[in-house]
């Protein structure tokens, strides 16, 4: 019973300041302001705008850890350490070793890569594109002088190409 006479004695107050704040004023329905719709409105709002800044708070993490990741210095502090740099050799050996293999065939190779006949090779080239045009010309034109000077220019470039012993 208490109870409800103090409910009453705080509803009745509550009018009274109501009363009081907003005099006759009526919201849109007609029904006069209440000043716990409005208190309810401010703290909606409140709450929102509280969740809007924690959100805020979390993106600004976010932006900050994202710009530390992005930072050149921050690469030169992580580190593979070295067991996992031995499994991944490890973990390649056999890849490794065959391309060791390749690498050492090349360097037995290189005393061949280096000589006259390979470094010739651009010459060459120009050699055997003035045959192909002397070639086509001759497919156009037949005589027996081209011939003779095609199978010679022949005779040439294969002596060149192809030394005889000394």
């Amino acid at each position: 019973m208490d109870r409800n006479l103090e409910t009453d004695n705080l509803e009745m107050r509550l009018q009274a300041l109501e009363s009081r704040i907003y005099g006759e004023r009526r919201n849109k329905s007609g029904k006069p302001i209440k000043c716990a719709e409005s208190l309810i409105r401010i703290q909606a709002g409140l709450n929102n705008t509280a969740n809007k800044r924690e959100r805020v708070k979390i993106l600004h993490k976010k932006i900050e850890d994202l710009l530390k990741y992005l930072d050149p210095q921050f690469t030169d502090h992580i580190t593979v350490p070295d067991t996992m740099k031995l499994e991944f050799i490890l973990a390649e050996e056999d890849f490794l070793l065959s391309q060791a293999a390749l690498l050492e065939q090349v360097s037995n190779m290189q005393p061949l890569l280096d000589s006259t006949y390979i470094r010739d090779v651009p010459e060459h080239a120009t050699k055997l594109q003035r045959l192909s045009q002397i070639h086509i010309k001759e497919q156009v034109n037949p005589s027996l002088s081209l011939r003779i000077s095609l199978v010679s220019f022949i005779c040439q470039l294969l002596h060149v190409c192809i030394p005889g012993p000394n």
